[in-house]
C-alpha cells in the first residue's frame, strides 16, 4: 500500500554533506510521522531522525547539531540533511513512514529499501 522511493546515498570524506529524500507513493489517506532509520553490519537498527506533520522533530543524541531532518507535506517527501559525517555514520539509511490507511487503521511497518552511506576516513 506504501512505497517508499529512497535516493541520496553515497560514499563521502569525513566532514563532508549528504543529503537523503524519501518519497512516498500508494493507497493510503494521510501520512503522520516521517522519520530515518540507520543500521550498521551487526548493529541494531536506530531511529536518527523523526518529525511530525506539524514539524516537531526528534533526534538520536549522536547526531543532533548536525542532522536536520525536514518534509514536504506537498511532495510526500522527508529529507535528512546530514552534515559533518564522520565514519561512524556509516550504514544503510532507511526512510520509514506512518500512514492512516484506507482502512482507517495506523500502519508504521512502512520502509524504504535502504541506502547506503559510506563515511571515509
Amino acid at each position: 500500500q506504501v512505497q517508499l522511493v529512497e535516493s541520496g546515498g553515497g560514499l563521502v570524506q569525513t566532514g563532508g554533506s549528504l543529503k537523503l529524500s524519501c518519497g512516498a507513493s500508494g493507497r493510503f489517506r494521510s501520512i503522520s510521522t516521517m522519520g530515518w532509520y540507520r543500521q550498521a553490519p551487526g548493529k541494531q537498527r536506530e531511529l536518527v531522525a523523526a518529525i511530525t506533520t506539524g514539524g516537531s522533530t526528534n533526534y538520536a543524541d549522536s547526531v543532533k547539531g548536525r542532522f536536520t531532518i525536514s518534509r514536504d507535506n506537498a511532495k510526500n517527501t522527508v529529507y535528512l540533511q546530514m552534515n559533518s559525517l564522520k565514519p561512524e555514520d556509516t550504514a544503510v539509511y532507511y526512510c520509514n513512514v506512518g500512514v492512516r490507511t484506507m482502512a482507517w487503521s495506523y500502519s508504521t511497518d512502512n520502509w524504504g529499501q535502504g541506502t547506503q552511506v559510506t563515511v571515509s576516513s
